[in-house]
């Protein structure tokens, strides 16, 4: 059985780290760096680094933070916002990124998802869902979760597989910051619908939460932010209490 990860996510604005409630009341978290730094040394799988408030003019300023964090950490990281082109994913791959994130980009021109995998291959394509449910429907949001659309959750994501991406990040924007536990119902009909890794995104606040959408989720990782940057869970305890539960990680 494949083991599964654990994420801590770094939202990234003006480069601090920084974390919200629901997309919004964002407050400062600490170095990037530094965090990056201490997560791979706690036994994290993996990193995700979130360009909250991207433009095309602080693409640079991106990679130099990809830059920084690879020299410091040998698990691999994810970086997204604001890519919308062959020539941002180059320069983050470059400087040392081993997988981008793809969101509002791929919705508004979802060709973009084939024109990546084609060049730098499935494996390192991520497209990140936001979506929240409106009158009982998952609906996808751009830009940071501001613009709402008529896009079903669920035909997104396959249209997503379809096209080659090799992983999904799904962000429950109902359950982002609230610490409540993740969307497992969404999550679950996403898992059996598609046939590539889903992330679960939004809602974790206690290590149960982590065991109930590795279980009932049936999510492939699970990604946190604000537990670990504020220390509420250790991810060394973490993984000790999912190994005691059954659920398959890598200690």
């Amino acid at each position: 059985m494949l083991t599964k990860r654990i994420i801590p996510c770094l939202d990234i604005k003006n480069g601090r780290t920084v974390k919200g409630i629901n997309f919004v009341d964002l407050r400062d978290a600490g170095d990037p760096v530094e965090l990056a730094e201490i997560y791979a040394q706690e036994g994290a799988d993996e990193l995700v680094f979130l360009d909250i408030s991207a433009t095309e003019e602080r693409r640079k300023t991106l990679a130099d933070l990809v830059y920084h964090v690879a020299e410091k950490v040998n698990i691999p990281f994810t970086v997204g916002g604001g890519i919308s082109c062959i020539e941002d994913v180059d320069v983050l791959l470059q400087n040392g990124a081993d997988k981008v994130s793809v969101n509002s980009s791929a919705v508004k021109r979802p060709e973009l998802i084939n024109e990546l995998v084609a060049k730098f291959g499935s494996q390192c394509i991520v497209v990140a869902i936001d979506a929240k449910q409106i009158d009982g429907n998952w609906k996808v949001h751009l830009v940071g979760g501001k613009v709402p659309t008529e896009i079903d959750l669920f035909k997104w994501a396959k249209e997503v597989e379809e096209r080659g991406a090799g992983e999904i990040l799904f962000t429950s924007m109902d359950h982002d910051g609230t610490k409540n536990g993740f969307a497992n119902e969404a999550l679950a009909k996403l898992s059996v619908l598609v046939n590539i890794p889903i992330i679960a995104s939004g809602g974790a606040g206690a290590v149960s939460h982590f065991t109930d959408t590795f279980t009932h989720g049936k999510a492939d990782a699970a990604l946190a932010a604000s537990i670990f940057h504020f220390k509420e869970i250790e991810i060394k305890d973490l993984k000790k209490e999912l190994k005691k539960e059954g659920i398959p990680v890598r200690l």
